[in-house]
């Protein structure tokens, strides 16, 4: 079998050392990049306080951890190059009102989507998963939907919101759903059916465009991928690996399903909703819904469950090792928002949160 490559975009806040505060300084950061050489990993994002990066394509997961570590590294050397540090948090802990980056597409949404767009400082990592075709990649979204919460889960590194604990693990999965086009997504049944599905959408004039199809996984417009949009972006690397590593195996599990005449699980979207905001109440730190049967269970009983779905595909790719070794390590420090809580009660500021996930550190 040949291993799918898998990359991963990250989108990351840009923070004054000192106060935590996000910066407006997108665009500086990547005049520095461009200066330095052409670098299409280093993108802007909807607001000036953030950058995307993005790997690429890779077959180990060595390779992908190899690629992450450089990314970032690039990133935040142009961000340090104008004043300013990289961090890894899927939300701002401090208050912010954001500043919308240049370009008419974000103006026009800014003007359609109201207070969604300017409160919407979020940092997603979106997975890609070669795909060998279409009707391939929706047979993959069909059959993915009910593993996805649990990665939600695992890379949870959100609980700060406007200066106070959220209460949540991923707030960043809570705001993200504001969008009208965001969310769990029913079976399409054929690449057909799921062409028909954006061309209604499109044709509701609701959302700007087809880039604007914020489903939890979708068909890549750029790529030959199917991409997986729910995780948060991870405070370390290793977890993005992690996210990555199963990510793939859920493709590979579910294309394996659907060659062999297995149908998608036809449970009803407003449960994979329940799904996916329990994973983000409580990321690893409490119950998660078990898709063996839709009843609370703990939520590292999930996680192993969602590995033993996916051993065939971890086995033939030679992954299932380090996945074991990711995961016990989630499992013994938590997640990145389990981290913040630990700052917070231990320095009792928001500004420590912010540097102690920063690169470079302050």
């Amino acid at each position: 079998m040949t291993v799918r490559t898998v990359g991963v975009e990250e989108e990351f806040l840009l923070v004054d050392p000192a106060t935590g505060r996000p910066r407006a300084v997108g665009q500086a950061v990547l005049a520095v990049s461009a200066a330095d050489g052409p670098d299409d990993d280093l993108t802007a994002e909807l607001h000036r306080e953030q950058v995307e990066t993005g790997t690429k394509p890779c077959h180990t997961l060595h390779e992908l951890g190899a690629e992450l570590r450089s990314t970032r590294a690039t990133a935040a050397g142009a961000a340090a190059d104008v004043g300013v540090a990289l961090a890894p948090l899927a939300t701002s802990p401090l208050a912010v009102e954001p500043t919308l980056s240049p370009s008419s597409r974000y103006e026009e949404m800014a003007r359609r989507f109201g207070r969604t767009v300017s409160e919407e400082l979020t940092c997603g990592c979106h997975v890609h998963v070669a795909i060998d075709s279409a009707e391939e990649g929706v047979a993959v979204l069909d059959r993915i939907r009910p593993w996805l919460a649990p990665l939600i889960a695992l890379s949870a590194n959100s609980p700060f919101w406007l200066g106070e604990d959220s209460g949540y693990a991923s707030f960043r999965s809570q705001v993200w759903q504001r969008w009208p086009s965001a969310g769990p997504y029913g079976p399409f049944g054929s690449a057909g059916a799921y062409r028909t599905f954006v061309d209604s959408v499109l044709g509701t004039a609701t959302v700007l465009d087809e880039g604007m199809l914020y489903l939890d996984a979708r068909l890549s417009r750029q790529h030959p991928t199917v991409e997986v949009r729910v995780a948060d972006v991870c405070r370390e690397p290793d977890d993005a690996v992690l996210i990555a590593a199963l990510t793939r195996a859920l493709v590979q599990t579910a294309v394996d399903g659907w060659q062999a005449g297995d149908e998608p699980d036809p449970v009803r979207t407003e449960v994979l909703r329940l799904a996916a905001w329990q994973a983000g109440r409580s990321g690893m730190d409490g119950d998660l819904l078990d898709p063996s049967g839709w009843r609370p269970a703990p939520a590292t009983d999930v996680v192993r469950r969602l590995v033993e779905h996916v051993r065939p595909a971890l086995e033939e790719a030679g992954d299932l090792d380090t996945v074991h070794d990711l995961i016990a390590t989630v499992l013994a420090r938590g997640t990145g928002a389990r981290r913040q809580r630990e700052v917070r009660e231990r320095t009792g500021t928001l500004a420590a949160v912010v540097r102690d996930a920063s690169h470079p550190a302050p």
